[in-house]
């Protein structure tokens, strides 16, 4: 059987992991973060990393991968409360995609609670630090 192919998608600031906002997002940078990843699902999946602080580069992403990938594990950072075009992305494409927040939205600033990438997602995993990409990739399998 072939191993499944995750993308796993990293939007603005989400470079920053590990030195922003320690006390939100923890110490970890996100790259010592997929090396465990990639380590626990070896077997399994290949598992595969992008992030850009620009949106047309995500949207040029997720129609590369859209149409042959098993799934796509997406944190969009503070585009997922501005975004349309990437709503719009992901609903174009076949491959589902899991919406993934760090933090509890819901328990920050009001601006947050709002996501215009919800309905286009198989589901949303919120407010359990980095162990939600973990969570995420999990529903592909």
């Amino acid at each position: 059987m072939a191993k499944k192919q995750i993308l796993v998608m990293n939007g603005p600031n989400l470079n920053l992991l590990g030195k922003r906002e320690p006390e939100i997002y923890g110490h970890q940078t996100f790259e010592q973060y997929f090396e465990v990843l990639k380590d626990k699902y070896e077997h399994q999946v290949d598992l595969y990393y992008f992030q850009s602080n620009h949106e047309g580069l995500l949207i040029d992403k997720i129609h590369e991968v859209g149409f042959s990938f098993d799934g796509i594990v997406l944190n969009a950072g503070g585009f997922t409360h501005t975004s349309i075009a990437l709503a719009d992305a992901i609903a174009a494409v076949k491959t589902p995609t899991v919406e993934v927040h760090i933090s509890n939205v819901h328990a920050r600033e009001s601006f947050r609670h709002h996501s215009y990438l919800s309905k286009n997602c198989t589901g949303i995993i919120v407010g359990f630090g980095l162990r939600g990409y973990d969570l995420a990739i999990q529903t592909f399998l």
